[in-house]
């Protein structure tokens, strides 16, 4: 296994995806975590496989410094082009997270982790780099898709047999991951060096909605129930992502 990349195929479904409800329901989650933790100054911050630059864009219109790192040429391609009708300047750099130490000269106040650790070969080798990428005191950002959710749609689907044989990555073009992640293996990769300071569940319901009733709903409503619903001792659980608010522990602590 490697870590996957994204292609064309794959940048035009997350256009796609970030068009409907589902997208829009992961950048309300993520926006209402960091409004709520975040200092009202501007922070220099690092969005480690950014994609199509939806957060990023969102972070640098609130005056943040924003540095958008992807390996992907068509969804670094899709950010500029996203920025520059916002009118909206980043830095952009074409690079995998293994390459980014190499590069960068200074950490960041916030470092942007989302939708990346299920796609690499060996999700848990990025995190000491994520750690010498923030600074003390900074913030990360990690959104990662939940093995847990993943189950429990199979579950509901009746494929026992796939379950059986612990059948949860994406296989060839698939654009399910390739490594869903356990919440309490990752938390225990993250012991010792971060505190968790919150804990979200993105899509905590939507996605098990009946099809027909995901149509009928106001996106507004959606929008109110999810975010109501994200830290629910019950639900959060359920979100076919999580999403983490982490500090980095240092030596001293």
């Amino acid at each position: 296994m490697t870590d996957r990349h994204f292609d064309e195929l794959a940048t035009r479904f997350a256009e796609k995806i970030y068009g409907g409800a589902k997208g829009a329901i992961r950048l309300a989650v993520l926006q209402a975590d960091l409004k709520e933790t975040l200092p009202e100054r501007p922070l220099r911050v690092l969005d480690i496989g950014a994609g199509l630059g939806h957060m990023s864009l969102w972070l640098a219109e609130r005056g943040h410094q924003v540095t958008l790192a992807e390996p992907a040429a068509p969804m670094l391609e899709g950010a500029r082009q996203r920025f520059a009708e916002a009118g909206v300047t980043a830095t952009f750099i074409q690079a995998p997270w293994q390459e980014l130490l190499g590069q960068l000269d200074q950490p960041y106040d916030l470092v942007l982790c989302h939708a990346v650790l299920e796609w690499l070969a060996e999700p848990h080798a990025i995190l000491p780099v994520l750690h010498q990428l923030t600074v003390p005191g900074g913030w990360l950002s990690l959104a990662f898709y939940n093995k847990d959710a993943l189950i429990y749609r199979n579950l509901l689907k009746g494929h026992f047999r796939k379950l059986r044989k612990a059948r949860f990555a994406g296989e060839g073009q698939s654009l399910t991951p390739q490594q869903p992640l356990d919440p309490r293996e990752l938390a225990t990769q993250l012991d010792g060096h971060w505190t968790v300071e919150s804990k979200s569940g993105v899509r905590v319901f939507h996605d098990y909605m009946p099809v027909e009733f995901q149509a009928k709903a106001d996106l507004t409503d959606l929008l109110e129930m999810e975010l109501a619903h994200r830290r629910h001792p019950t639900f959060a659980g359920l979100g076919r992502y999580q999403h983490w608010m982490c500090r980095p522990l240092t030596t001293d602590d």
